[in-house]
This record gives structure tokens, C-alpha cells and sequence, in this order.
């Protein structure tokens, strides 16, 4: 394998799930996106026993970066091991969130080029004047396009980036939105593995999510109350869900002339936060009957949905979908859903034969190599230090600091102002001392800058841009550099993440 995953140990326990009552409303198999292989699937979720894991993200340019995939697979490892241990069909649902408008966070990807280097291809920015339109209806344009060939032209051969190819130029066509070519890429890409993606905007799923979105508009005062009284206990006891309650604002969405934007209470009816406009409770029965696309979930307010339409057991989360998942409780209680499990995903790097090479040859641990605050080239650099060299400066600082110190505490016992004196020759010492170590790691470096090159290189692939791999590099950079085994490998990874938590649990009936 030409590649090692390193796992981030959890940092919460894992919640164990509970089956619950099956059957799908039939409006989710409409909104399963087609793609070949999940037809045996689509079966199985017909099936009035058959349980749901969920797992979710907003669409973004080039499938979004490396994380989704690792949501997307914790979800099939889950699903795996329940229902081997439940004896009954448990599938993993990807949620494709074509409703999100955050549309900066979704119009960049970066990867890694042949050569190693991080670049970024962007969609054109939204006008600050312009509606905030739902990813599913912002088309990707040239711009998408142009996209798509850059990545695939830059990045290095491998015997999947030619499948990787094809599944781009089927689904990212110039006319096609972003929340569209994303969710149809996913969809191409997940299935072999036996995950659906779900298109969250779909006419059929809409509608059927229309009743429950009213009821929320409904019961928008008494859940308001209850999200803040539960939000301030969980604040009190130390957990700080990070998203705010109150204001009158509804758990709602609605597009208007502004794009999407959040219903608040008005008066007797509703107005939308930004744009202003009104309207009553028939007028939003109205656009819920002949146009639910215009309505959709807030982030508290999803999983609710999604459990009321999918017999869902368990949610795959990540750190900032933790932090809130428990403010939707009383949600979950009011509107008498069940409330999945909110499940850790498998969080980690993928550290390639390259980088495994140069942390032998360096010396270099992974911690070391995955610390931004780390100058691991002047670390190698200052390794490389002529043996006399780093003696001498070993043997000047432990001999100024032993006998300076002796003067300063004779200086002080003569008068103060004697030891501050040499007090501040002994930094200046140590300072000149410090500044010649530094001319000599910096000769080194441009002496070796070939070979140091390669722990750039390194530290490039683990760390793009300082910022963690799953976090920046596209999806797409690491499946299509190492393919199946990659994902072979994290669903492994994802499992062993799980397991220890639901060994030694009875098996309910």
C-alpha cells in the first residue's frame, strides 16, 4: 500500500444506537439521485424493516473536501456493523444539502498538482447585491468547467484519475448546478460502496417535508422557549452549542427576493429576516402546496426532518454538527420524532509512501510534521549542523550561561543596578549566540535546499496551506491518487473507530 492512515483518537464517547420502527416515506426512494449499482439498494430501502444511518453536507466545487468522504464512509462502517449485530438491513444515507446558500464556502476546491505544489480553482464570487440562491439553484457555469479540466489535467497519473475523469465530465457540465454536480458525482462515486445520496431538494421529498416544516412555523413559539431554556442549561453545564435561540425567529426557511432566508414571527403572521417581506400562515400553506422548494430546514430542524421522512437509528457528525446536535432535543420531544444517535466520524491523514520516506530520512516524527508552529525545515536543517560546530555552540552556551549566572548573583550582592547590568550582557550573549546558530541553519538550508525540498514536500501534503489535509484538499485529490484501496482502507479505519464502543453490548431484539 502506498499509504498509511493515522487516526485522531475521539474526543467524545460514542453513543450507542437504538433500532427503531422501519419504513421509508416513499417520497425519499423519488429523491434517491440515480446512479449505477444502487438499484438492489433503492429494494432494500423500500423495505418496511430496513433502518437508516445518516450522514450529510453542503455540495461544493470538486465534491468538497476530504472530510465529507470520511462522513460518508463512518456512515457505511456503522451501518456494517449494525446490521450484522441487529440481523436486518441497515443502509447509509448521504444527505446532498442542496438548500445551503453559503455559497463562498462552497465555490472553492484545492489539491495537490503533480509536482506536489496546493492550488485552488474558484467559481466567480456572488455580488454582495445578489440573492443568496440554494446551491441547487446557482448554476456552476464555465467557470465549473474549467475547474474540472484544470484538476484533472494537474494532477499526477494514477489508474483511478481516469475513472475519476469520467464521473466529472458526466455530472459537472456548464449548465448544471453546483449542488447538482455534487451530488450526482457523489452518488457515482459512493454507490460501489453500497451508500445512497439523497437529494434533499427533490419536488417529492419536499413536499412530504412541507407538513412538518408548517407544524415547526406552528409550534415556533413554545419551541423557541424551549430551545432557550435548554440552551442555557446546556451553557450552564459547559457545553456551548454555538449556534443562538430567540429573537423570534422560526426554525424555517423560505426563499424570497433576498434568496434563502430565515422566517421570524411578525404581528400575526411571518416576515423574512433580510429582504422584509411578509406573510401569513395561508400564504405559506400556499407556497408550501404548489411550491415547497422554496421551503426548507434550518440546521436544528434537519435532522428532525430527515428522521421523520427516513427511520433513521444514527447521525455521523462532525466536531461542529457535536457542539449543536444536543440543542435539538426539545425539537425532537415537541414534534414526536425519535432522535438518532449523533455518531463521531472517523477523523485522520493519509500519510503517503513519500512522506513516510522523508520523515525517516529527517528524522521527523508525525507529530513534529503536523505542527504549524514547526519549522520542521530549519529542525532538519540545524540536524544537519557540522558535529564541531554543534559543539562548540553547546559548550559556549553551557559555559556563558553557568559563569554569567555567577556574575550576575555577585553583581546583585555588590549593588542592583551591577547585576541588572550584567544581567542584560548575559541576553545579549545569548541572543548573538542564538543569531549565529541561526546563520548557520540558514546556510544549511540553502546548502540542502534540494534535499529539503522533498520535507517540503512532505509537510505540503499533510498540512496544505497550514491547514489540516481533511479539512482543505479536496476529496478528489486523495481518491484519485490512490482509488479503491484508500477507500477500502477508511471504511477499515472507520470501523475500528467504532467497534470498541458497541463490543460487549447485548444484541436487541
Amino acid at each position: 500500500m502506498s499509504f498509511q492512515l493515522h487516526s485522531t483518537p475521539l474526543s467524545a464517547p460514542v453513543p450507542i444506537p437504538e433500532p427503531r420502527a422501519g419504513g421509508t416515506a416513499s417520497a425519499v426512494l423519488e429523491a434517491v439521485l440515480p446512479a449505477p449499482g444502487t438499484a438492489p439498494l433503492l429494494e432494500q430501502l423500500a423495505d418496511p424493516r430496513t433502518l437508516i444511518v445518516t450522514t450529510g453536507q453542503q455540495p461544493a466545487l470538486l465534491l468538497g473536501p476530504a472530510y465529507t468522504l470520511h462522513k460518508a464512509l463512518t456512515a457505511a462502517a456503522l451501518a456494517a456493523e449494525l446490521r450484522a449485530r441487529w440481523n436486518r438491513p441497515v443502509i447509509p444515507v448521504f444527505w446532498n444539502a442542496g438548500d445551503d446558500h453559503d455559497w463562498d464556502e462552497a465555490r472553492t476546491a484545492w489539491w495537490r498538482t503533480a509536482g506536489g505544489d496546493v492550488v485552488a480553482a474558484s467559481l466567480p464570487e456572488r455580488d454582495t447585491s445578489a440573492p443568496m440562491l440554494p446551491l441547487y439553484r446557482s448554476p456552476g457555469g464555465p467557470a465549473m468547467a474549467e475547474a474540472v479540466r484544470s484538476f484533472v489535467e494537474s494532477m499526477p497519473l494514477s489508474p483511478w484519475m481516469e475513472g475519476i475523469g469520467g464521473i466529472l465530465s458526466r455530472t459537472h457540465s456548464a449548465d448544471a448546478t453546483l449542488a447538482g454536480a455534487s451530488g450526482a458525482a457523489l452518488a457515482e462515486l459512493l454507490a460501489p460502496l453500497g451508500i445512497l445520496v439523497l437529494d434533499s431538494t427533490h419536488p417529492a421529498f419536499k413536499a412530504a417535508a412541507a407538513e412538518h416544516l408548517l407544524a415547526a412555523l406552528d409550534s415556533s413559539e413554545q419551541l423557541e422557549r424551549s430551545l432557550e431554556e435548554h440552551h442555557a442549561a446546556l451553557v450552564a453545564s459547559g457545553h456551548a452549542p454555538g449556534i443562538a435561540t430567540g429573537g423570534g425567529a422560526t426554525l424555517v426557511m423560505l426563499e424570497g427576493s433576498a434568496g434563502r432566508d430565515r422566517l421570524v414571527r411578525h404581528h400575526s403572521g411571518y416576515q423574512l429576516r433580510r429582504s422584509g417581506e411578509s406573510f401569513s400562515r395561508a400564504e405559506l400553506e400556499q407556497i408550501a402546496r404548489h411550491d415547497p422548494r422554496r421551503l426548507s430546514p434550518n440546521v436544528l430542524l434537519r435532522p428532525v426532518i430527515e428522521s421523520a421522512l427516513l427511520p433513521t437509528v444514527a447521525y455521523c457528525a462532525g466536531p461542529g454538527e457535536l457542539r449543536y446536535l444536543p440543542l435539538t432535543e426539545p425539537v425532537f420531544s415537541q414534534m414526536e420524532q425519535v432522535r438518532p444517535a449523533a455518531v463521531p466520524r472517523w477523523s485522520g491523514v493519509v500519510v503517503e509512501a513519500p512522506v513516510l520516506r522523508a520523515m525517516e530520512k529527517f528524522g521527523i516524527d508525525l507529530e513534529t510534521l503536523l505542527d504549524p508552529a514547526a519549522d520542521v525545515l530549519a529542525l532538519a536543517a540545524a540536524d544537519a549542523m557540522p558535529a564541531p560546530v554543534a559543539a562548540a555552540l553547546r559548550r559556549l552556551r553551557s559555559e556563558a550561561e553557568r559563569d554569567l549566572a555567577s556574575l550576575v548573583e555577585r553583581g546583585r550582592e555588590e549593588e542592583e543596578p551591577l547585576g541588572r547590568s550584567i544581567e542584560g550582557s548575559r541576553r545579549r550573549i545569548d541572543f548573538e549566540l542564538n543569531r549565529i546558530e541561526r546563520r548557520y541553519v540558514r546556510s544549511l538550508k540553502r546548502r540542502h535546499a534540494d534535499q529539503l525540498r522533498q520535507l517540503a514536500r512532505a509537510r505540503t501534503a499533510l498540512l496544505p496551506l497550514d491547514r489540516p489535509q481533511e479539512r482543505l484538499l479536496s476529496l478528489l485529490d486523495l481518491v484519485g491518487r490512490h482509488g479503491a484501496p484508500l477507500l477500502d482502507a477508511v471504511m477499515a479505519a472507520a470501523r475500528a473507530h467504532l467497534t470498541p464502543a458497541l463490543e460487549g453490548r447485548s444484541v436487541p431484539a
